[in-house]
């Protein structure tokens, strides 16, 4: 019997033992990640769960900006991106190309329609990539380019659904509403300015979305258990500013603005009772869509200025108070020594011989008024109602900027000054708060903007504002005898406010002209003041306050000061008093034909001919939109307000063929676009002058009607 070999023994006893550690490693191996359910650190279901579950998002929208009575200020709308396809494998059959091929081509084609350049378009094509962007050119294009881009049939060249933030009216209450824009680090829609940055807390959305089990390309199983998380739209924020009253004083400062091209117009339209500000703008504006922004201040809350004579309603106010004003009794206008400095009436200080202090308030005289601070009521008793009527502070409005007021009461010839509205300055917001006092019979008013926040989802009311008291520097009695006294400056042969008298209505206000600092003094010249108007209406309970202020506009020879103020503040007053169904003071037979607000009536399903009957019945002015028999929809809905001979839309079906659109508003086009389900594309301000497509020509589906706008000469 052969004998064993004793190395063949220790080698078969050393692979045994390798064999058993490899054994026990293997094992303790697997009872550790049976245990730990981890291998190199990573959690294996983890890793199970990211290549068997898949993640859809839902989409959520930024929260919409609402008017006091729901119409949209800005909101979210779709829009499109423009991508290129570069990887070749996308494309399987040649003869249909699914990725860039002609890269030179399509570089060429493009720079055609979107704001880019070819070179810059061809070195984005050229990236070693499998897809690729275009940018700020490539976000946000229209429908018009996206049909005009397909069109070109560029092979590679497609588009992603997008949203961006969309502001139908255009240059509406523009620095106060501010505009939001796509973050480009996160691709989110952020607020930059104004309301939208100032309530992005509130107007931030939150996309969902739905987790479910797929197999490996990505297909969803059959008993696959979704998991939802629900997104979160934003809160959609009320403000008090009424459109309607918005576009009165929108469309008299773009007018005013053409016609005297002034350095600034500031004007706000509050309701003294509450202090909710109905409407607020400024020129230079602009448009949020474009954001072409000259100005990112809200002059009315960031702009503190030497008022001029519109601080003398206060003056006035607080000697009534303290029985400091001596009506009847007389003094000597002109020209009045303060402090060695010589206060002149705005008359080169010629003034109007003896006077009573009644008379000066009518004619303005800034002597009156220098007494009055001086030897009626006394420096320390105005500054008190300085402090009353909170011209110290700022209003607190719920706007970002705010500045505060400079007053300079340490030198006698300023304490004088200040009492007619010079050396102190003060923003407009101040002026109109303390113009509440005046208006509502001594109760002084916080003026605010935000009414109410609501959360879509919850239906719930996140936020609710109220009117707020912000102090009663006079009695209900003083204010009457200041409107009283306010209403003659508009009446009297010889105030200074004649030119604001609205016919129907009893105006009480106060003129200003402000000069304005420049180096080395105030500036020369017979344009360069702020001129303003104060004036609420009607006088004996006024239900609107304005506040219209010009800063240097290009008067012509012959031209008064107050005409610039007058054609906004007027044409507001006038139109938003009979918007409101403010009864007339006196009826005239001019006011039977002026603007008024009415409840729209229900046409829907009545015959085309009986609804265009009942409109003009209703003093509207019907458009019919499609050529079937009855009315399917109509804007503006039932029971909503309209104003008399405002262009209502009645939608009946069938083919649609083209209105002849001169003339009319930009709002009134845009309504009628979406009604009828056409493309419009709007360019310029003011009023609609041409139109691509003639009148009575049939509209097809895809058809895009450009529509240009010009402001009136």
């Amino acid at each position: 019997m052969p004998k064993k070999n004793k190395f063949m023994n220790r080698g078969a006893a050393i692979l045994s033992i390798c064999f058993a550690l490899f054994f026990f490693v293997i094992l303790g191996r697997m009872a550790y990640i049976q245990i730990t359910g981890k291998v190199d650190g990573e959690v294996l279901a983890t890793k199970a769960t990211e290549q068997h579950e898949k993640k859809r998002t839902i989409e959520a929208s930024r929260g919409s900006i609402l008017d006091r009575k729901g119409k949209v200020i800005a909101e979210d709308t779709a829009t499109y991106k423009l991508i290129a396809i570069l990887d070749k494998k996308m494309t399987t059959d040649q003869k249909h190309p699914q990725h860039v091929k002609n890269k030179e081509k399509t570089a060429e084609a493009l720079s055609k329609v979107i704001n880019m350049d070819k070179a810059d378009i061809l070195d984005i094509l050229n990236k070693d990539v499998k897809q690729v962007e275009f940018g700020s050119a490539g976000r946000d294009i229209t429908y018009a380019q996206k049909q005009k881009i397909e069109k070109l049939k560029l092979p590679g060249i497609s588009f992603l659904r997008d949203t961006k933030r969309y502001y139908p009216n255009g240059i509406f209450a523009s620095n106060l509403i501010g505009y939001a824009e796509v973050d480009q680090k996160t691709n989110e829609i952020s607020g930059a300015m104004g309301l939208e940055k100032v309530l992005d807390k509130y107007l931030k959305e939150r996309d969902g979305y739905v987790t479910y089990e797929s197999d490996k390309s990505g297909w969803e199983l059959p008993n696959s258990k979704n998991k939802i998380t629900a997104p979160k739209n934003g809160d959609k924020v009320y403000l008090t500013i009424d459109q309607k009253i918005q576009t009165f004083l929108e469309d008299s400062m773009t007018k005013v603005a053409k016609k005297y091209k002034p350095k600034k117009i500031m004007a706000a339209v509050v309701d003294p009772k509450t202090g909710k500000v109905l409407a607020m703008g400024q020129r230079p504006s602009f448009d949020p869509n474009k954001r072409d922004v000259t100005n990112y201040y809200n002059d009315l809350i960031s702009y503190a200025y030497e008022p001029g004579s519109t601080m003398k309603i206060f003056t006035l106010a607080a000697a009534m108070q303290e029985n400091a004003f001596p009506a009847n009794e007389k003094y000597k206008s002109g020209t009045f020594e303060v402090g060695g400095e010589p206060v002149k009436d705005h008359n080169n200080g010629v003034g109007w011989g003896p006077t009573t202090y009644h008379d000066g308030v009518l004619r303005s005289s800034n002597v009156a008024f220098a007494k009055l601070a001086k030897g009626k009521l006394g420096y320390d008793r105005l500054n008190q109602y300085l402090h009353k009527f909170n011209f110290y502070q700022k209003t607190g409005i719920d706007l970002p900027g705010e500045v505060s007021s400079k007053i300079n009461f340490k030198y006698e010839f300023d304490k004088a000054s200040t009492a007619y509205g010079q050396a102190s300055a003060v923003t407009p917001i101040q002026q109109l708060q303390a113009a509440t006092a005046i208006a509502n019979d001594g109760k002084m008013m916080k003026p605010y903007v935000i009414d109410h926040i609501v959360d879509p989802d919850k239906d719930k009311t996140v936020y609710q504002n109220k009117p707020e008291s912000a102090g009663t520097p006079i009695s209900a009695s003083t204010a009457k005898k200041v409107r009283d006294i306010l209403g003659e400056v508009v009446t009297s042969k010889i105030g200074t406010g004649q030119a604001y008298k609205i016919e129907g209505f009893d105006v009480a206000g106060k003129t200003g002209t402000a000069q304005i600092a420049g180096k080395g003094g105030y500036l020369d010249g017979t344009d360069n003041y702020i001129f303003s108007f104060m004036g609420m209406a009607p006088k004996d309970n006024p239900e609107l306050l304005i506040y219209v202020a010009v800063q240097q506009p290009q008067l012509k020879a012959g031209q008064s000061s107050s005409e610039p103020v007058s054609e906004i503040f007027n044409p507001t007053m006038k139109n938003s008093l009979h918007y409101l169904n403010i009864e007339p003071t006196e009826k005239t037979d001019s006011d039977k034909e002026e603007t008024k607000a009415q409840t729209m009536p229900d046409l829907t399903d009545q015959t085309i001919v009986n609804a265009q009957k009942k409109a003009k019945e209703e003093n509207l002015t019907p458009i019919v939109i499609g050529s079937d028999i009855a009315v399917k929809e109509q804007y503006p809905k039932a029971d909503e307000e309209v104003l008399t001979n405002q262009k209502v839309f009645l939608k009946t079906g069938g083919k649609i063929k083209m209105p002849d659109m001169t003339g009319w508003s930009r709002r009134e086009v845009l309504q009628y676009g979406e009604l009828a389900g056409i493309h419009i594309e709007v360019s310029g301000q003011g009023y609609a002058v041409s139109q691509s497509v003639k009148k009575d020509k049939e509209i097809k589906d895809k058809t895009v009607i450009k529509v240009k706008f010009k402001n009136p000469d």
